[in-house]
Order: C-alpha cells, then structure tokens, then sequence
C-alpha cells in the first residue's frame, strides 16, 4: 500500500465538474484579473473567517509583505515573530524593510512562547507575527495582551490555519488582521499560488488593495509605490468552489488525526497535543523521534511518504545568520529540527492507509 504524504489528485477528481463550471465562467467573460469571480471570493471567505474584509493578492508570503507596508511599518523597525516557521514569515518582514525578531517556540505546541516576548521588545518594535502552526493555533490571549499593552500591531500568520480556532474565535481574526496562503496543498489551495489578507480595519483594507494593485487607487493614480500582487481570477474561482468543501475536509483531518493519536498512543514518538481551548485543522500532523531519519526512511520502504517541516531552522540559514533570537540560539526550535516528522495527513486519505501508516511506525519500534 502506498500512502502519499498529499494528494491533490484525488480531490481534483472530486471536485472535477465544479471546478470546470467555475473556469468556463471566467473564461467566458475574459475578467482574468480583479473580476467578479475575485470579489465573489473575497465576499466568501471574509464572511467564513468572521471578518468585514478580504484582500486577494498573489501568494501568503505577499499577504504578510503588503500587510506590514499597508501598517507603516519598514526601515528601523522591528517586529517579533516565532523561530520555528517557514522562511516566508521572516522574509516578508525583511521585504518589508523592518528587522525581524525571532522568538523560541514552545513545547508541546511548537508555535510562540509568550512568555519570552516582553524580552524581544525594544523601542523599535512595531508588530508581533504570530503563527499559527500545523493548523494550531498560537496561544493569542497573552500575546494579545502584550501586543496592546505596548501599543503594538499583532499580525497573524494563518497560512496553515484556515478554518482553525482559539477560544471560538478564527484563527486571523484576532489582530489587525490575518495573512492567509492559497497555495495548492493548504487546507484550501489553489491550482497556483494565491493569498489573502482578513481585516475588520476599512483602512487597512482600502491600503492593501492600493498596494497590491501597482499602489494604484484609480486607474493611473499611484499614491504609493506598490506591487504586482493581485489575486488571478482563474484561482479566486478555484477557491470559491474550494471553500464550500473546507469544513467537511477539516473534520476528515480531524478524524485522521484522532486515529493517529489512538493508535499512536504508547509508541516511542511524541505525539501532538492540541492547546486547551484551540481546535486545529490538522494541516500537519507532527509527530518527534529522536531517530526521525532513520523512521522516515523505514517508512517510505513501506510505502509511507512523510515531510519535514522544517529541518534547518530559520536562524541556521545563510541569510538570517545574524537574526536575533530570543533566546539566544532558539534552543527548543533547534533541538526539533531534528527531530519533527509530519505523518501523511489530507482529506482524501482512508481509515486503512492510516492504519497501515500506524502498523508502519509501530514496525520500526
């Protein structure tokens, strides 16, 4: 048996009819960019997040960018965010022109360790970047609290949650605003890249548009200097199709995972724990093995494919060797790095190919 790590076939295959009838609208009206099919999206997924704005714009790392350049903020800034992500997160603080400030993760959860913040904050500190991790949400409460009792912006990475909550409420919404990735194999992917950003802020909101649109507030009136970033009308369709689904495939993630964690439960790796409170979506499941090559590699003899995420740490790479952390080094990141694992997890997996995955990992023990 073969159990792919994920599988966009499948739910292309499913989804095939839908899909085609929302790409022949497009392409029958020839508004490939900022069409109807873009605002229609936008109206969607901002009502599905809880939010009064949704901005499209070309990918999640674009989202972050132009979110933090539509707050001001840039040269001589900092803005603190956690160690343990992907390298997107930090480069749009850097794209943006600000200092990135990197914060260790904590255990069990692996995102932000609010306790360390008030020591990454300087008199340059403008934002805090939470993210929000494997579908789990970052523990917002104190960072929330820290965030406004120095007057600082908090701006979510949702990039892996889409759907996930903390304390009832989205994940995205709980800031200024929340920086979502379309990319095809998030909880809801495009057929490309994709991204966008969720606000309550009617300003904000009306500052995205302006900069991801060439920084044009009308047509050849540019009061900023912008980007080519722009939600494509042929993946904003993508995703109205797609969003009508992403609940029902959150509790397919949900039940993959429970059954991991019963079958799991006793082995030698260290299972993930869901924050009380929170209720992930299992972007990832992420489990640590001090053997983690070695498990990964008797897995794919048995026909099991699994990722990493992510194993050189964002401080351990060339172009941040001289990012500050906090603490110094990052240890907790830095132990995981070699030891996380992520598990097949997707929508369109069985009961046995978990099964098999579960007897696969018991093997090697």
């Amino acid at each position: 048996m073969k159990v792919q790590f994920v599988d966009l076939v499948s739910q292309y295959q499913a989804l095939r009819g839908e899909i085609h009838e929302a790409l022949e609208a497009v392409m029958s009206t020839a508004s490939f960019v900022l069409g109807d099919a873009v605002r229609e999206f936008e109206e969607d997924f901002a009502a599905y997040c809880g939010a009064r704005h949704c901005v499209g714009v070309a990918s999640g790392a674009d989202a972050l960018h132009l979110a933090l350049r539509a707050l001001a903020i840039g040269p001589g800034d900092e803005v603190v965010t956690v160690a343990n992500t992907f390298i997107a997160t930090v480069n749009a603080i850097t794209l943006a022109g600000a200092e990135p400030v990197l914060v260790d993760a904590k255990a069990p959860w692996y995102t932000m360790d609010p306790a360390l913040l008030e020591s990454a904050i300087t008199p340059r500190t403008r934002a805090i970047m939470p993210v929000h991790l494997y579908g789990q949400p970052a523990d917002m409460d104190p960072i929330l609290e820290i965030a406004d009792r120095h007057g600082l912006a908090v701006v979510e990475d949702a990039a892996q949650a889409h759907g996930a909550r903390y304390k009832g409420r989205r994940a995205g919404t709980m800031g200024v605003c929340g920086c979502f990735s379309f990319y095809p194999g998030k909880n809801l992917g495009s057929y490309g890249e994709g991204g966008a950003v969720v606000t309550d802020d009617e300003a904000l909101a009306g500052a995205l548009r302006i900069y991801r649109n060439c920084g044009q507030s009308e047509k050849y009136v540019h009061p900023v200097v912008g980007f080519n970033s722009r939600l494509q009308s042929m993946q904003a369709a993508v995703l109205k199709v797609k969003l009508r689904h992403l609940d029902g495939w959150n509790e397919k993630r949900r039940h993959f995972a429970a059954l991991y964690n019963e079958g799991l439960a006793g082995t030698d790796l260290v299972l993930p724990i869901v924050m009380p409170g929170a209720e992930p979506v299992w972007h990832l499941y992420v489990v640590r093995h001090p053997r983690r090559d070695d498990l990964m590699a008797f897995l794919k003899e048995r026909g099991v494919f699994c990722g990493i995420h992510y194993p050189v740490p964002i401080h351990r790479q060339q172009a941040y060797a001289r990012v500050r952390t906090i603490p110094e080094g990052a240890p907790v990141t830095t132990a995981e790095a070699a030891e996380l694992l992520s598990l097949p997890m997707h929508p369109d997996l069985t009961d046995e190919q978990v099964a098999h995955v579960i007897e696969s990992v018991r093997a090697f023990a």
